[in-house]
């Protein structure tokens, strides 16, 4: 801590502050203080009075303040949008009478309302009505365990998935999320993961899923679209 030399020999820098911070009447008693107390601005070397210098000091904190509130009202704006986006993308799920054309307007729906440029659905074990559909294809054994390992959605580069070839034929596949559709034990999930499908989004753009990405709302995703494919699953102990 830094001392003061001269007569105040022993007393340092905190003890001064410490007595100002406790005796404010120091300066209605030596108000002249305030106005011969020059300072340096931080907007150049001129001298600066006190009072000045705190008015400075109040500006700066003022303008920080502006600026979150401006990033929190941005921020609260995006989300409107995006729960605006998610309200109607889940509206025309449910919207939608046959189960056979869910995955269809699911994926339309989805690259309309949060313009994503691929993406694609599968399900593996589909109910035997659905065979022919394009959704009930054959998916590699590989491909159904690693879906089944993700603990959370797939986010990042674009490393020859399989899955990649389900999106638009000659399109530029540069990055992809992966989301598993996992089947709840209410809905008569078998033992194991429950892992009965992948909903795909792929983009030209490398960065547009990317591994550092937050997963929150893939998350929110995948149980709405889960809950909603199930539907074409064999009923519980129904042969498929």
């Amino acid at each position: 801590m830094t001392s003061i030399s001269g007569p105040l020999q022993g007393i340092t820098e905190s003890d001064i502050a410490h007595y100002l911070a406790n005796n404010p009447a120091f300066f209605e008693r030596h108000a002249e203080l305030l106005a011969s107390v020059q300072l340096t601005s931080p907007h150049g070397q001129r001298a600066v009075s006190l009072q000045e210098r705190q008015m400075e000091m109040l500006r700066e904190r003022i303008k920080g303040l502006e600026s979150r509130i401006m990033d929190m009202i941005r921020h609260s704006q995006e989300n409107v949008a995006i729960a605006d986006r998610l309200h109607r993308w889940t509206r025309s799920i449910l919207l939608t009478v046959d189960p056979a054309d869910l995955p269809q307007v699911m994926v339309d729906a989805m690259k309309h309302q949060f313009l994503i440029p691929q993406a694609a659905v599968r399900l593996w074990g589909a109910a035997s009505a659905f065979a022919d559909r394009p959704f009930a294809q054959a998916v590699s054994n590989d491909l159904q365990a690693f879906s089944g390992s993700l603990a959370l959605p797939y986010c990042g580069v674009n490393s020859g998935f399989e899955a990649s070839e389900w999106l638009d034929d000659g399109a530029t596949v540069a990055s992809m999320a992966m989301i598993p559709l996992r089947q709840t034990r209410e809905q008569g999930a078998p033992e194991g993961d429950g892992c009965f499908g992948l909903l795909v989004l792929g983009s030209p753009d490398p960065t547009r899923y990317s591994a550092d990405m937050g997963t929150d709302f893939l998350q929110r995703i995948g149980e709405v679209a889960s809950a909603a494919l199930s539907r074409l699953l064999p009923a519980p102990n129904a042969v498929a």
